[in-house]
């Protein structure tokens, strides 16, 4: 029985054991196994597929707000919270704070790969134009190093992708285009930021940013997920990541 296989055993042991069926995207497997194969049937048993709240998982509230998500959605957060903190004791502008603190979220909460272009959808409707940019571009100026701002490639990419790892063709023509932007500074200090913010002996409290979030994050009164903006579909996936529909 291969990782997958147990792990998708353990996974449907648990969840005989819930009222409703829980089935997962094709994302989340694709890879694992091939995509273009059907799933395998489910056996109801008369019960109802998942819609609404998954009973294994903290229950949100109502309207839930950004320090919400962190609470009960979003994996450990160290790493971000000690970013945010770097930058502020460096004396950066609190948008920079900002981007700290939410460039990692799409990884933390939703989609690893391209983390940095849904991380900047996620904010967007929420945040000053400058930060979702950031955010954005934080996932290819990480991939090249700028002397002029003590930046340099990650020894941790070579352990990880290997010494011989190029950027795709795409990723180097954003980079190109992010280098002439004039807001390349804003993401380069994240990439910065995030460089050495890789402590475990550093804990960060959320609420350390409370006063910088409220200040440039505009906070929907429905609720991140229930304001009718552009991303509230995506904060909702992540409120409700088991639905069926």
């Amino acid at each position: 029985m291969t990782s997958l296989e147990r792990a998708e055993a353990a996974e449907h042991a648990m969840s005989q054991e819930l009222d409703r069926i829980v089935v997962k995207s094709v994302i989340y497997t694709s890879g694992e196994r091939d995509p273009r194969q059907p799933l395998s049937p489910q056996q109801s048993q008369g019960r109802l597929y998942m819609m609404g709240d998954d009973p294994r998982l903290p229950r949100m509230p109502e309207k839930p707000t950004l320090f919400d998500f962190f609470k009960y959605r979003f994996g450990p957060s160290t790493h971000v919270l000690q970013s945010a903190r770097l930058a502020k004791k460096n004396g950066l502008d609190e948008k920079i704070v900002l981007a700290c603190l939410l460039h990692d979220i799409s990884v933390m909460g939703f989609i690893r790969g391209d983390h940095g272009y849904w991380g900047a959808q996620l904010v967007e409707p929420y945040v000053d134009e400058e930060v979702s940019w950031a955010i954005r571009h934080h996932q290819v100026l990480r991939f090249f190093a700028d002397e002029s701002y003590g930046y340099k490639y990650p020894d941790s990419y070579i352990r990880l992708f290997g010494a011989d790892y190029q950027p795709e063709p795409h990723i180097q023509e954003a980079y190109r285009r992010a280098r002439e932007h004039k807001w390349y500074e804003t993401c380069r200090l994240i990439t910065v930021n995030d460089l050495y913010a890789f402590d475990p002996n550093v804990r960060v409290e959320l609420e350390e940013f409370t006063d910088v979030v409220g200040r440039h994050f505009r906070q929907p009164k429905e609720g991140l997920g229930f304001d009718q903006s552009p991303s509230a579909h995506m904060w909702r996936t992540m409120n409700h990541p088991t639905k069926y529909l």
